[in-house]
């Protein structure tokens, strides 16, 4: 049983969707200052009144391919509890649709997950709006590193690999 209403997104023809007691706000794309050596679901960073707030492009963390803003692009920024405290992270997601419950609020896990040996760590549970199906996204699944590096493949926003990617050894510079 999921408490509380849902903000739901798409990400093209897909629907999900967060519980809106992590979503600060929603915010029209902006330009993303670029970080070296990022990561390619790490877009770079924004200001976010006077805060530098990751922006994480869910397409690419989920395997879609990337795609450039259109006019329904939106930025959610969420604010992530963590011993105590909160963490500002944004997501850069196709379009936002809504603030809604669920179908009689109801989540249900895919039983089939192992047998089709998929990782659903990401994956708070299905459920649907108006018949639809909105797949419920856990949020400590999406930044688990061993989710994101699995999900990522550990490919730089710069198209080389971690492993690849050359280091500099500090004092070099």
């Amino acid at each position: 049983m999921l408490e509380g209403p849902v903000v739901t997104f798409g990400l093209g023809d897909s629907l999900f969707a967060l519980p809106v007691a992590l979503v600060q706000e929603i915010l029209d794309p902006r330009p993303v200052s670029r970080l070296p050596n990022a990561p390619a679901h790490l877009l770079g960073v924004i200001d976010v009144r006077g805060a530098s707030v990751a922006v994480i492009d869910l397409r690419i963390l989920l395997g879609e391919p990337a795609r450039a803003d259109e006019p329904d692009t939106r930025i959610m920024v969420l604010q992530i509890p963590k011993s105590g405290d909160a963490l500002l992270v944004a997501l850069r997601v196709d379009r936002v649709i809504e603030v809604a419950g669920l179908d009689d609020d109801r989540l249900e896990p895919l039983a089939e997950a192992g047998f089709l040996d998929w990782d659903q760590r990401m994956v708070e549970g299905i459920g649907r709006r108006d018949g639809t199906f909105v797949t419920v996204l856990r949020v400590a699944g999406l930044f688990d590193p061993e989710v994101i590096a699995m999900l990522a493949g550990r490919q730089t926003a710069f198209g080389t690999t971690e492993k690849g990617a050359a280091r500099l050894e500090p004092g070099l510079v």
